[in-house]
Order: structure tokens, then sequence, then C-alpha cells
């Protein structure tokens, strides 16, 4: 390395240390040339380079960043449940940054969409925390093996835009660990990131900044992190408690005012030399990690734009989510096709805020439609705004009277949805839906194209309500409606006009999987009372029932199901098998199915295993995304898929025990295309799981002993009598467990044992004997 980060410190005065605690400026860390240690840059991502050519010393906020690609965002690559995907992604903006000098990537940022009003949404990844970790993790191993770090973000439950900077998100435990930690910890134990960005937000009263449950008891000594945490920018509160909370880097400069602080603290005996020199270290640590990079790779990386944009074309055409198909598409050369939307000449490719890339290398649909075939364009209606036009109208409908097939690009403006705000509804601009449905009157095919970072609610895409009900979890509407297409293109990078025109003219079949639900309306989703909060406090009500965990346990009605898209060709699956009936914890599970191209050209799919919990030991949801494979397949070619099923794949957090638990009995395995269309499932049990004991004495109930699996045989001997009739003394009214009724289960079920004693005159030196045995065979006599 370019320096010894300990020797370094060792030498570092107080005010040297407390000097490296805040950033120099908006973008850079402190340098200290006498010690020899530079400064290092980093840039906003995750989906591009947004390298800021801002010093400290200017004042002109309209200064541009860097050209460079704009990459799909997170919205779209999640789409593609490719982790090879975010791979490529992670190492081609890795060699961007290498040349560009810069050492860390602000991102991924892999926060769950607990709402889709989120302003944030087309930043993360999913409403699903294991996917949202495994692809976060591919991402971050790619971009850290090229020597550029990465700052995995935002920690932690930055869940909505509305007060980001100071409303406390009441989370439960069981809730935060498994839905709004898990993904970060898979991140983290898989990928190991460099840095950690903590979030704006307070959990249940605190601010994430100086959490040490956060950041030191959860983050570093249980899942193992050992880099360095930073600030949002700006989120700092109290620098003091942060610091000893465990937050490394402020961000941006202070302007030397915290610097004083943590001085006065030193003094004060606040916080100690030790406290002081293990927040330091880290940021050393990951400076020498940086400039040892750059010195070896940086030199020699290249920026080549028209290589990435490529990589930009064939990325997107990945994410692309076919949603319905009646036929209609792919198109052919020779229909006469219409093209209608403002979109269409004025695309929408990426979001606002943080992560808006500045580029120049986009092309739109219009630039490049005459090279596939016979068609034409009408805008019908603009791409930035709400506005209807009478003229405009008339023109696209007079020209769809003509037309094949009628291709409509609608979506959301950019005022619609960015970082710095929710979005008040999960509607289209009304002028779009008015004219949607005015062509689908026309009765012509009719495909409509999706610009949008986030659900939405499509009313011209639902008809009889007769969607499709395969699994039991509820129906898919959006098959249903007169609409001929459906293709969500979510912001799909400066490539997305080409690979949007090659999945409609079937150059490239559709491989997307949606990584979220969509509702069929706002108000069904969960957070929906709940979102934003009232007097600076968000209840997240819901626990763990977030997405397609809550919609499919209520087997709700959905547009369209988490994991759910089409292809130009078809698929079978053979019945998923476990290698054994039982397993062990320890072991896992291997489970195998073989999947088959039943149609006529090369496709991708994405076939899914869920995982439902059949012991009902804990409330859960009906199932849950535990793993995905990606497969491209020849017509006719079928493929044996292998997956091992390890402990994490069955276990839930249990609050009381504050472990994570895997409960023993049966579980099913499902394998499915979406959560909502499960193909076949096989029963396993788990051996050697933990046992619910209940808690032994005069007032357990009956019934739990009789679901224990340690007391169940002592208690159907020692109160055979009573269980299963013959008792004289409890009376002809008293029913007896083994009766064919609801009520005589019931009656027992629920009986505490001390009510033995009015039933069967039990004494109280025979119930203490009873109580005294059950303590003695669960083992809470230890």
């Amino acid at each position: 390395m370019a320096f010894d980060p300990k020797k370094v410190l060792g030498k570092m005065t107080a005010e040297e240390k407390a000097r490296i605690l805040s950033g120099a400026d908006f973008w850079h860390t402190e340098a200290f040339p006498e010690l020899d240690v530079p400064r290092i840059m980093m840039s906003d991502g995750p989906h591009g380079l947004r390298k800021s050519v801002m010093e400290e010393t200017d004042t002109d906020n309209d200064i541009p960043p860097i050209e460079a690609v704009c990459f799909p965002a997170a919205c779209a690559t999640s789409a593609s449940f490719d982790k090879e995907l975010m791979a490529k992604l992670g190492r081609t903006i890795a060699r961007e940054c290498l040349a560009e000098d810069v050492s860390i990537i602000l991102g991924p940022a892999i926060n769950i969409k607990r709402s889709p009003l989120c302003g944030r949404n087309f930043e993360y990844i999913s409403e699903d925390p294991f996917l949202a970790g495994e692809m976060a993790a591919a991402y971050i191993e790619a971009c850290q093996a090229e020597g550029v770090g990465v700052s995995l973000k935002h920690f932690a439950a930055n869940n909505q835009e509305h007060e980001r900077m100071y409303e406390s998100n009441e989370i439960d435990e069981q809730t935060l660990r498994e839905i709004y930690l898990r993904a970060f910890e898979i991140a983290v134990r898989k990928a190991k990131p460099w840095t950690i960005m903590a979030s704006y937000n307070k959990i249940n009263g605190t601010y994430t900044t100086e959490s040490r449950k956060l950041l030191t008891d959860i983050l570093r000594d249980e899942w193992g992190f050992d880099g360095m945490v930073m600030s949002d920018w700006a989120a700092v509160s109290d620098r003091i408690a942060g610091l000893k909370a465990g937050m490394n880097l402020e961000m941006p400069s202070s302007g030397g005012v915290n610097d004083i602080l943590i001085l006065n603290a030193l003094k004060t005996g606040e916080i100690t030399e030790e406290e002081l020199d293990s927040c330091v270290l880290p940021i050393l640590e990951i400076v020498a990690k940086c400039v040892n990079t750059l010195e070896t790779k940086g030199l020699d990386n290249v920026f080549d734009r028209k290589k990435d944009h490529r990589k930009a074309v064939k990325m997107a055409e990945k994410c692309i989510t076919l949603l319905k198909n009646d036929g209609m598409l792919p198109l052919k050369k020779s229909d006469k096709v219409l093209f209608i939307g403002g979109f269409f000449e004025k695309p929408r490719f990426q979001g606002g805020g943080s992560s808006h890339i500045y580029t120049k290398g986009a092309l739109s649909a219009k630039d490049i439609y005459k090279d596939y075939g016979n068609a034409a364009y009408s805008e019908g209606f603009p791409a930035d705004r709400d506005e209807s036009d009478p003229i405009k109208f008339r023109d696209a409908l007079e020209m769809a009277e003509s037309a094949d097939k009628i291709v409509v690009f609608a979506g959301l403006p950019d005022s619609f949805e960015s970082e710095g705000f929710d979005r008040d509804d999960m509607k289209l601009p009304k002028c779009q839906n008015k004219l949607i449905k005015k062509l689908i009157a026309l009765g012509k095919p009719v495909a409509v194209v999706l610009h949008n970072g986030a659900p939405l609610e499509l009313p011209w895409a639902i008809g009889t309500g007769k969607g499709t009900d395969t699994s039991g979890y509820g129906r898919t509407l959006g098959t249903d409606g007169k609409c001929g297409a459906i293709v969500e293109a979510y912001l799909t990078g400066e490539g997305q006009a080409e690979a949007l025109m090659n999945v409609l003219y079937g150059k490239k079949n559709p491989e997307g999987r949606l990584a979220e639900s969509f509702p069929v309306k706002l108000e069904d989703n969960p957070s929906y009372l709940n979102f934003p909060g009232i007097d600076h406090k968000v209840n997240y009500a819901e626990g763990v029932f977030v997405g397609y965990r809550y919609y499919d346990t209520k087997k709700m009605d959905v547009m369209f199901p988490f994991g759910y898209g089409l292809s130009y060709t078809a698929f079978e699956y053979s019945p998923v098998k476990a290698a054994h009936h039982s397993f062990k914890l320890d072991d896992g599970i291997d489970i195998r199915f073989t999947v088959t191209n039943t149609g006529n050209v090369k496709g991708t799919d994405t076939p899914q295993i869920y995982i439902s919990d059949k012991t009902r030991t804990a409330i859960r949801p009906v199932h849950e995304l535990k793993a995905f494979e990606k497969l491209e397949l020849q017509p006719g070619e079928s493929r044996e898929v292998m997956i091992h099923l390890g402990k994490e794949a069955f276990e839930h957090y249990s609050a009381i025990d504050n472990a994570w638990i895997a409960s023993a009995g049966f579980y099913s395995i499902e394998l499915g295309s979406s959560s909502r269309d499960i193909k076949s499932s096989t029963y396993v049990e788990l051996k050697d799981g933990v046992r619910k004991l209940p808690f032994i004495s005069r007032d357990t109930q009956i019934g739990d002993l009789l679901d224990c699996h340690e007391t169940s045989d002592y208690i159907k001997e020692r109160l055979s009598d009573f269980l299963y009739g013959g008792q004289e003394d409890a009376g002809d009214d008293a029913p007896s467990y083994d009766e064919n009724n609801d009520m005589g289960e019931s009656f027992v079920k629920y009986l505490p044992l001390r009510s033995l004693r009015s039933f069967v005159h039990m004494t109280n030196e025979e119930l203490d004997g009873i109580v005294d045995d059950l303590i003695r065979i669960t083992g809470q006599d230890k």
C-alpha cells in the first residue's frame, strides 16, 4: 500500500484525527500531504458514473457532471433477475471510475419497496430482501474486484422521501430483521462492501447515524463488517453520538464545525482516545486501499464510451418485461404500425435526483424506427406533462384508422417521480389514459409500452375481472383487459430505444420478471394506511407482510404478481423433487427440476423457488422467495436445475430469542414462474429445528401440551381418561377430546391444567406433580 494506516494513525495529532472524520468538500476525503495521505474521490451512482467536476472553491452549481454512460436503473436491472448482468454492470462502472480517478461509487441502493409511492423506488431493487441482497452482492463483488469501493446504501429503512431527514420509522424487531435489514445482511456477508452509507431517517426514535445497535452491534459485531460507515449527505445530527455509535465519516464537509465538537469531547472525556482512533482507522484503511488501486490500475483504464453504450443496450434488452401479449407481438416488418406518445421521440430512461447521469448517448425510438419496418408516428400526448391537445388526439386517432397495429409509448414524466418527493398516486397522466382508451375502442391491436420507475394503476388493462388463478394465491387481472399487449420498459438507460425496438420486433425475446408486485389499486398496498406517517412517525404496522408476502397471503387480486413476465416462447417445468424427505438444518437440502423450452424460438426463463412454512410456530407469510435461476434455452432444449437450499432458506427471526431460528416440522418447497404461478411443490421435514415448547405452569393449556412433540405422549397417557372418555367425575356435559366435533376438541384444547381440579377433582398435589413432570420433560428445570 502507499502508506500504512496504523503507522499513520500513530503520527496523527488530535486535530488531524478530528479533521479526517468529515469530507474535505462535497466529494473528497481530507488529504494530509505531510503524512503522505492523499484525498480520494467518491461519485454518485449506482447505474452510471455521476462524477462532479466541482471543487471546494466552485460556486457555480450549474456545472454539469462529466458525460458518462447511463445504464439501466435498479428498477430495471432487478427485473432481469440476472446476477451476471449485475456483475457486468459493477465491473463496467468500476472501470469507468478508475479512468476518472474515482475511488468509491455511491451505491447500490437496496432499500425495500414498501410503498409504490416512494419517489426513489426507481433506484431500489425490490420489495423482496432476498432478491435485493443477492443482486446487490453480485454488483458489489464485481465492482470491488476491479479495485473500486462501493457504498451500500441507505442503511437502513429509507423507504420514503417525505420527511426522510427527520421522521422516525417505528418497526418491530422481527420486521426490521427479516425485511429491512435482511438485504443488507446478505450483501455484507457475501460481498463485504468497503463502505456503508447510513441513511437520513430514525428507526424507533434514533437516527441511524447515531445508532450503536445498528452500526456496531449488528453491522460490525454480528455481520462482521470491517469497512467504513459514512453518512448520507448532511445526515449527521449529533456528531459525538455518531462517533460513539460507529459512524466514521461525515459527508460532506462540516466546515470544521464538528471538528471543534470532537476535540472538545476528547478534552472533557466524553469520548476517549481509543474511541477516536477506532473511528479514524477504517477511513485510513479505505483511503490506502483506494490509493493502491489507482496506482496499479487507474492509469491503464480507458473510458470507451461507444463500447459501454453497446453494453447498456444489451443490459436493457434483458430487463424489458412483457406483461401481456395476446399474439400481437412481436411486430413484423410487414405490419403497418403506428407509434404514438411523446416518449417515442423524447425517451424517459432514468430517474431524477442524485443518480441522474449526464449523457448525450441516448437515441430515441423515433431516431431508429424506420430501420425496423413499415411504421409511422404521431405524438398524441407530450412526454413531459399531463396535457390533452385535441388536435394531437385527433391526428393520432385518424392515423390509427389506417394502421394494422398501434403501439403507445406511455409513462410517467420526470416531474411525477424523483428523489426528494413521493408520488401522490399510482396513476398515469390523465391525457395518456384517455387516449389509450380511445385507441382500444377502435378495435385494433394495441400495445402499451410503459416508461416508469414504479408500479402503475392501469384501468384499461382490466376487463371482466376473470383473471388467472393457478396457485390459489389470488388472481392476476392484468391479463384480462382489451389491450393486446403491455411492455414494461421501466427506466432502462440510454440504450432503451434500441433495446425496446429489438424486443418489439422480435430480434430479442423479452426475459424480464417483475421484482415488485403491481397491485390493482393503491389502496390495496399493505402500507397504505400508514404512509407517509403522522406526527413525524411512520408506523410499519404491516410487519413482515410487504409486497407479495401480503397479497399472496391475503389471496388478493393483483394487476401483475411478483416474479411475473412473459416470453415469445413457452416453458414447461418437471415436478420439483427433493433429495430427501427429511433433513437436518446444517445439511440443508438439494432439490432438482427440469425446464424445457417447448416453443419455436430461443428464450430465457427464470424459475423461482419459494418456501412455505407449515410448522405453524410463528406468524409467517404464505411463502417467500429463497432461490432463482436464469436459463437460456434453444427450442426443444431441456436443462436440469440443481439447487441447494441452506439453512437460511428455512429460518425466520425470533424477537423472543433475538436470533434467526428454523422451526422443526414440515415445509413446502414450491417451484413457480412467479409468486402466483406455482407449477409444483414437495414437502420436506426439518428434523432438528427448534421446537416450540410451552411455558409450564398450572395455567398451561392442555392443547399446547398436546401440540408439543416433547409433551404430547405424556399428556395423552397421564390424562387418558379425561381426554378420551370414561371419566365419571367430569359429568355428562363435558365433551371429550376425541369426539368428532369441533366443540369437544376446542373445549379440551383451551383448558388450563388447573381446570382439572374442577373437572376430575384433581388435588393440588397431583396437579403439581404433573407440572413437575412436564418441567423435567421439557428441560425447563435446567
